[in-house]
């Protein structure tokens, strides 16, 4: 992703990293679709509904979001007795992460499941989502239907599937925000277009920052060590080759 002119790649080095980074991103794709009122935005909508729904169903996601806040709020706490801690801050913070653990609660277990399980026309469409082509109207008859319900009806649908989404969008905001701002990236420099670092311990988010777009890293990681190897486009049929030019770039070991 590109932000100020910053071209930021991030590598998730745990799976609960990586399951938040996969909803923020399909959250991200839905709320760009929802907008749009025409036919082809609904279909695009309900894909990343979907989407979401479907890795949501596959993990307790309810689950490791609250322990995740929960585990915020609790080495956040610690710090109140510091005297290089801004107080107000931390406790507007800490209020945050107070509120959206209780969110956490009220949540239906499993409703993702449920919702996909329950619906006849979401469950439809799940069904024949792995076929290409395989919503065409003459496969969905009821989706070609609501398809042509007016705008007021579909939104309103809309917001009934998507209502439990939005608390788990702002809790993985504010974890996945913490987590970014927890390190500052730090200078670096990959000789021959690679640089092989010793990790810190406990390091859970790898984010590597360019300010050209001429090249992109290949992050490989573990918990001790990770290779950064920049590549580039050899030719106009996008066949990739490493790049031999030193790269200077900022990267950033993210942990809580």
């Amino acid at each position: 992703m590109a932000d100020n002119g910053v071209f930021c790649y991030e590598q998730p080095l745990n799976e609960r990293i990586r399951t938040f980074l996969r909803l923020e991103h399909l959250i991200a794709r839905l709320r760009h679709h929802e907008t749009d009122e025409s036919v082809w935005g609904r279909r695009a909508t309900l894909d990343a509904l979907l989407d979401v729904l479907n890795v949501m169903s596959r993990y307790d996601t309810r689950g490791e979001v609250s322990k995740e806040l929960g585990s915020r709020y609790a080495s956040l706490e610690r710090l109140a007795d510091r005297d290089d801690v801004d107080d107000t801050a931390l406790r507007n913070i800490l209020d945050d992460l107070d509120k959206l653990g209780l969110e956490m609660q009220r949540m239906p277990p499993q409703f993702a499941s449920y919702l996909l399980r329950d619906n006849e026309l979401l469950n439809s469409l799940n069904n024949r989502s792995p076929i290409p082509g395989g919503n065409c109207s003459f496969d969905l008859p009821t989706f070609q239907h609501w398809l042509s319900q007016d705008n007021a009806r579909q939104t309103r649908d809309l917001q009934a599937w998507c209502g439990h989404i939005k608390p788990f969008e702002q809790a993985i905001a504010t974890l996945l925000g913490l987590l970014r701002d927890s390190t500052r990236p730090a200078p670096f420099t990959a000789k021959a277009g690679v640089l092989v670092y010793n990790t810190d311990a406990n390091t859970q988010l790898i984010r590597v920052l360019l300010d050209s777009a001429k090249v992109f890293p290949e992050i490989s990681a573990g918990r001790h060590r990770a290779t950064i190897r920049f590549m580039e486009y050899q030719d106009k049929k996008l066949r990739l080759q490493q790049s031999q030019a030193s790269i200077e770039f900022r990267m950033a070991c993210c942990r809580f």
